[in-house]
């Protein structure tokens, strides 16, 4: 059973940072393409930002220079560190193993003074 679990959001001030984590089991991470979306109140669902299992990573051009997707193979975790947050990051994030169909729960993060 693959599972999804997404840690680490929450009520920021604009130009703060957080640290998301997603930690997945039930698949074989070390080839899976990892990625972040996000999606806001009223708007669709979008990627923020991939990482291969080998190769570069992938920004939207809306977070590039102030996100860094990283990942640990040895614990199957995949993180998204996030600096100089701006009210428009506010939304629910998401990681997503991109060779499934399947989705974590979310977690909030909210970029507000």
């Amino acid at each position: 059973q693959v599972q999804l679990v997404e840690s680490g959001g929450g009520l920021v001030q604009p130009g703060g940072s957080l640290r998301l984590s997603c930690a997945a089991s039930g698949i074989t991470f070390v080839i899976s393409d990892m990625a972040w979306f996000r999606q806001a109140p009223g708007k669709q669902r979008e990627l923020v930002a991939a990482i291969p299992s080998g190769g570069s990573p992938y920004y939207a051009n809306s977070v590039k220079g102030r996100f860094t997707i990283s990942r640990d193979n040895a614990k199957n975790t995949v993180y998204l560190q996030m600096s100089s947050l701006e009210p428009a990051d506010t939304a629910v994030y998401y990681c997503k193993a991109l060779n499934t169909a399947y989705w974590g729960q979310g977690t909030q993060v909210t970029v507000s003074s």
